[in-house]
Parts: structure tokens; C-alpha cells; sequence
């Protein structure tokens, strides 16, 4: 690795099944998998480049079964960024962020970057899924004003299924740790916000041939 190369660590947690492995794997990768399979430890190492900065990124896919609780926290020293995951069609995995996942990460790295993301969108706008199933999906109101209340970071919302946003939310993380790292403030700013800055940016740069860049 360059001199000039940042090596980064994300830890992924979340209740299970609410799709942690699913979309390390579709975003490091670019592959879904066949099959669900509770993770135990597993972690995926890629090298990206964001904002014309070479990255090696190691992603922690943690377990999110009870049974591994004292197991967990041992993958969380060194950690740049932690994603937290929920399902945007279970509200219960969006509580479980409050009472479980966040006062864990407090408890183990009490100085630890979060980030809220919510999964499965794709599910949330399927009004076919949501009405057979008879689910409530949680809204973006809802998921932003718990990142607000954690003291989160950012908020992203996206779907490892077909990738919307899935890019985006990684390469935020990966901004949030480099920024931090250039020893600049961090301020919250949720999805919506982030569209705002795309969609003006991009009305200012529409004559340039200049990639948007996400600030």
C-alpha cells in the first residue's frame, strides 16, 4: 500500500436477517447471494477509490443472533465507521437499533462514528409486498429522526437487492472517515439533505465535465 493509500475498517451490526451480508456482498463484490445464511463472523477486503483517494477497505459482517453477544464486540477495536442496519420494513429491527446495537457500541467504543442505514428498500416501495404482508414500513421521517437522536453521523436509505443507493451509502462512509481524519467537523446530514446538495450541484456543473461529487 502507497504512502498516500488510506486503509479504513467497517463494522456492520444489525438484527439478523435485515440484509448486512447481502449488501457487503452485492456492494464489495457486485454478487447477491443465493441463499440466506446467518452470519457468524465474516469480514470482505476491496480496494476502492473515492474522491481520487485510493482505499483499502476491510468490511466487518458481524452476527446479529443473541447468542453471539459476547463474541460481537471483539471485531469492534480499530473500527473507522460503524453501519448500523435495520430494515425499513421492520420496525422492530429500527427499535432494536435504540435499545440494542447503539448502547453497544457505546459501551465497547464510546467515541465510535455511527451511521444509520436503513435496508431493503426495495421492499418499502412495493406496495404489493407491504399490503399482502400487512406491513407498516418505517418511513424517512422516522429513520432520520432517530439518526438525529443517536447522534448519528448520517442517514442513508438503500437496497443491497438492487444496489439503489448501495454505492452511495458506502462512499459516505468512506467520506465521513476521511474527513475526520483531515480533522474536519462532522456534521449530520441525512439522505434527503445529501439529494439537495447532488441535485444543486449537478444544476451548477451542467456545462462541466466534471464528476458530482457528494460534500
Amino acid at each position: 500500500m502507497s504512502i498516500n493509500n488510506q486503509s479504513i475498517k467497517i463494522v456492520v451490526v444489525g438484527d439478523g436477517a435485515v440484509g448486512k451480508t447481502l449488501s457487503l456482498t452485492s456492494y464489495c463484490k457486485n454478487e447477491i447471494p443465493k441463499r440466506y445464511v446467518p452470519t457468524v463472523f465474516d469480514n470482505l477486503t476491496c480496494n476502492v477509490t473515492v474522491d481520487q483517494t485510493p482505499i483499502l477497505l476491510t468490511l466487518w459482517d458481524t452476527a446479529g443472533q443473541e447468542e453471539y453477544d459476547q463474541l460481537r464486540p471483539l471485531s469492534y477495536p480499530g473500527t473507522d465507521i460503524f453501519l448500523m442496519m435495520y430494515s425499513t420494513v421492520s420496525s422492530i429491527s429500527l427499535e432494536n437499533i435504540k435499545y440494542k446495537w447503539f448502547p453497544e457500541i457505546q459501551e465497547h467504543c464510546p467515541n465510535g462514528l455511527c451511521m444509520l442505514v436503513g435496508t431493503k428498500l426495495d421492499l418499502r416501495e412495493d406496495n404489493d409486498y407491504l399490503q399482502e404482508n400487512n406491513i407498516k414500513p418505517v418511513t424517512k421521517e422516522q429513520g432520520t429522526q432517530m439518526a438525529k437522536d443517536l447522534g448519528c453521523c448520517e442517514y442513508f436509505e438503500m437496497s443491497g437487492l438492487t444496489q439503489k443507493n448501495l454505492h452511495r451509502t458506502f462512499e459516505q462512509a468512506l467520506r465521513i472517515v476521511l474527513s475526520q481524519r483531515k480533522g474536519e467537523t462532522i456534521k449530520f446530514r441525512s439522505i434527503t439533505t445529501l439529494e439537495k446538495t447532488v441535485s444543486k450541484k449537478t444544476d451548477i456543473d451542467a456545462d462541466k465535465k466534471h464528476c458530482c461529487t457528494i460534500l
